[in-house]
């Protein structure tokens, strides 16, 4: 029996149809990639997998008795908690098991009891076989692993960024070892190094996993098996990621090829009929066509979803040094680099390297004022005009729509100028008027960038936008970086995104401390 049958599956939003009888299974085992365009219903079908969301028809169905873990990043956590406490409610049944065993011992000391003896015996047997006294080191490899100790092992979860906390949860999740984990994008916030760590986690995971991700180079290394979502339909392939877009790309072909060939019958028969359909002689042959073609299962051509196109408008600057930073010292409380001195003249893109928590968010918004810099100065060109993209995504009012939240901030343009603008950063017209926290994360991002768009500037600072976006959108947004005449400050933890993008790299990493202060 699968792990998970799903069979039926029905979803929709207003107009728009997720998809509909809908169906596949995981297999012990697999380990499966969830992949799809912004908008095409991957963090819908976890919720409904998960139960935090009813389908409008089908069967969902887990094998009974199966331990299922999700990267769920908003959970809610105790006040006060710190990160390893947290860390350790990853094992708190062995731990409640322990205090079992010492009241069992206490029991014993008054009743003097063999049964109580020998319960504490086989409870203390579970606990050796489950690694109970090896769950520290457990605890340290992940916290490594994953780039934690910049961080701060006694750092209140409650005073984190959301992506330290997206961190912190993945890391919880890994060490409860469950039978399935559940996946959302797993490889944001991390860097190159935490990824490959991650990467050498999942391929030794001997249970099974759903996983989406826009990190195409990452689900092919951990997958076995994917789904796509698209045009109203789940299609489950096997193999690798790149396996499935081959044989998703054949299946394209081969539908094209009987929809033009079908097309081609419907247009001789439609001729026929309209020629003969009146002739005395030839009316039964033209009847009979029209009763074929009204019989005939239609081919649907493959279809084409909105495809997102940026711009980022420029306007001249008046200065040869854009930017100029002089032993700038970073942090909330103390320093978390070594002072930063570097420059940029008109024009210069730059990437800033490093590893999550070293302290390229810090320096950005140290750069721009949004945090006071501990020492030093960062001072851009009288004539620099500076567009930021913040990578955590956070709105005044999430309960306003992407159109107006526009409408808000440029009042003096049309409503159709700016379903415009949405539309062509791949907004469309049904969720330009759904409220933001309905929008996935890549949905999200989109109305961000297009935001941007709206704002004419000579410097755009990026920090990780490529969070959340779909292959064909990364591309589109990589182009209008390349293309945009003035200066760029990019952060992203995707090395094929940046590669070849800056005229230099600076990596903050050879900057870091070892540790931020707690």
């Amino acid at each position: 029996m699968a792990l998970l049958e799903i069979s039926g599956l029905s979803m929709a939003y207003a107009e728009k149809t997720l998809y509909e009888d809908a169906a596949f299974e995981l297999q012990a085992g697999e380990h499966m990639g969830i992949v799809g365009q912004n908008g095409a219903g991957k963090s819908t079908l976890i919720k409904i997998i998960t139960g935090q969301e009813l389908p409008l028809s089908g069967k969902i169905e887990w094998q009974k008795g199966l331990k299922v873990g999700y990267l769920d990043q908003y959970a809610e956590i105790p006040e006060g908690m710190t990160l390893v406490d947290f860390l350790h409610t990853a094992y708190q049944d062995l731990y409640d098991k322990q205090d079992r065993i010492t009241e069992l011992y206490n029991e014993y000391a008054e009743s003097l009891s063999d049964k109580l003896l020998e319960r504490a015996g086989r409870m203390q047997e579970e606990l050796d076989a489950a690694g109970f006294y090896d769950v520290d080191t457990k605890i340290e490899r992940v916290i490594s692993g994953l780039g934690l100790e910049a961080i701060g092992r006694t750092r209140a979860l409650e005073s984190m960024s959301g992506g330290q906390r997206a961190k912190v949860i993945l890391a919880k999740l890994l060490l409860e070892n469950d039978d399935v984990i559940i996946l959302d994008e797993p490889t944001n916030y991390l860097d190159v190094a935490h990824i490959e760590w991650l990467e050498d986690f999942l391929q030794s995971f001997e249970g099974s996993a759903m996983i989406i991700s826009h990190d195409f180079d990452f689900l092919d290394k951990v997958t076995n098996a994917i789904i796509d979502l698209s045009f109203g339909k789940i299609t489950k392939f096997r193999g690798s990621f790149k396996k499935a877009m081959r044989q998703k790309d054949e299946r394209a072909e081969q539908q094209l090829r009987q929809y033009e060939k079908q097309q081609g019958e419907i247009e001789k028969a439609q001729k026929f009929i309209a020629k003969n359909k009146a002739r005395a002689s030839t009316s039964k042959q033209a009847k009979s066509r029209e009763k074929m073609l009204a019989r005939m299962d239609r081919v649907d051509p493959p279809s084409e979803a909105l495809q997102a196109k940026f711009n980022f408008p420029y306007v001249n600057s008046q200065s040869a040094n854009a930017l100029t930073v002089n032993e700038l010292s970073v942090g909330y409380v103390t320093p978390v680099l070594e002072p930063v001195t570097f420059s940029m003249t008109s024009g210069q893109k730059v990437v800033f390297k490093g590893f999550n928590g070293a302290g390229k968010s810090t320096l950005i918004k140290s750069v721009l004022g949004v945090i006071p810099a501990l020492g030093g100065e960062a001072e851009f060109s009288p004539s620099a005009v500076v567009n930021y993209f913040d990578q955590d995504l956070e709105w005044d009012n999430d309960q306003k729509t992407p159109l107006q939240e526009m409408q808000d901030r440029f009042p003096k343009l049309e409503p159709k100028a700016l379903r415009t603008r949405l539309a062509a950063a791949g907004i469309n017209a049904e969720n330009a008027q759904k409220p933001l926290k309905q929008l996935s994360g890549g949905e999200q991002t989109k109305v961000k960038l297009a935001i941007m768009e709206m704002k004419p500037s000579n410097f755009l600072i990026l920090d990780e936008p490529t969070n959340h976006l779909d292959e064909g959108t990364k591309n589109a947004l990589r182009k209008a970086i390349d293309k945009f005449p003035g200066n760029v400050i990019i952060v992203s933890h995707e090395t094929s995104f940046t590669k070849g993008l800056g005229d230099k790299e600076l990596n903050v990493a050879a900057l870091s401390y070892k540790e931020e202060a707690e």
